[in-house]
């Protein structure tokens, strides 16, 4: 019954993930752990199907053109080394006052997003939107080293600035942020590795449940306008403050 349970929540958080762009792995987390046969292997296996389900959205965001891979080219390679450099120095903080900062961000982010007014439809023919790259490189090696501190891809930081810094657009920041997550959730989970083998049942069955959901939630993506989106963004992150704030508290 823990397996099944375990499947369900890992449906629902990449439903909700592949539809607004985050991986969740903080909200996966908790129930990850439950099923796994340690908290190390429990850590790897939650980045492992993080990765999964990252891969599974980011296919559908491929193939409906919602990735921008100059953006990846940017972001990815600081994300991967500040994960790393965050792994190696895990344990020099306290992992309950990063988790308090990162709520206290999330909400931050999730109410802004909220009260951000409707934007106007974009003609189809409106150019490109200058992107930020300097913005791109520094937010993401400083999200990758507070995922690597706590264990996390922290798709729901790298949204809002995207959305904010770097200038992105909601549709392609959606499919860019799961392309970065790819990466992360890759290096993370082979970075556990020499510490303890990810559980491999629990990547089973929650990487098995996820693909349907991810692929589920990326295909509902292009059926939202870019307010509709931008706000359900917000909810979401609000709902992972909440997630964050009780695995700090725990």
């Amino acid at each position: 019954m823990e397996l099944v349970a375990f499947a369900a929540w890992c449906f629902f958080v990449a439903f909700i993930g592949g539809l607004v762009g985050l991986v969740l792995g903080n909200l996966r987390l908790p129930a990850t752990l439950l099923v796994a046969s340690s908290a190390a292997a429990g850590g790897g296996a939650n980045l492992a199907i993080s990765a999964i389900a990252a891969f599974t959205a980011a296919a559908v965001h491929i193939r409906a053109g919602r990735i921008n891979w100059r953006l990846v080219a940017w972001m990815g390679p600081p994300s991967i080394a500040g994960a790393l450099v965050g792994g190696y120095a895990a344990g020099a903080i306290p992992e309950a006052l990063l988790l308090g900062l990162i709520t206290l961000v999330l909400l931050q982010s999730g109410v802004s997003l909220l009260r951000r007014p409707p934007a106007a439809p974009r003609p189809a023919d409106a150019p490109e939107p200058d992107l930020d790259v300097r913005a791109a490189l520094l937010s993401g090696a400083v999200i990758g080293v507070l995922g690597g501190l706590v264990g996390l891809i922290l798709g729901s930081l790298r949204m809002p600035a995207l959305l904010r810094w770097v200038g992105e657009t909601p549709q392609r920041a959606v499919g860019t942020n799961v392309a970065v997550g790819v990466l992360v959730g890759v290096a993370g989970a082979l970075a556990h590795l020499p510490n303890a083998a990810p559980d491999l049942d629990a990547i089973l069955v929650g990487g098995g449940a996820s693909i349907p959901g991810a692929l589920l939630g990326s295909r509902l993506t292009g059926r939202l306008s870019e307010t509709q989106l931008v706000r359900a963004i917000g909810v979401v992150l609000l709902i992972a403050a909440v997630g964050t704030a009780v695995q700090a508290l725990t």
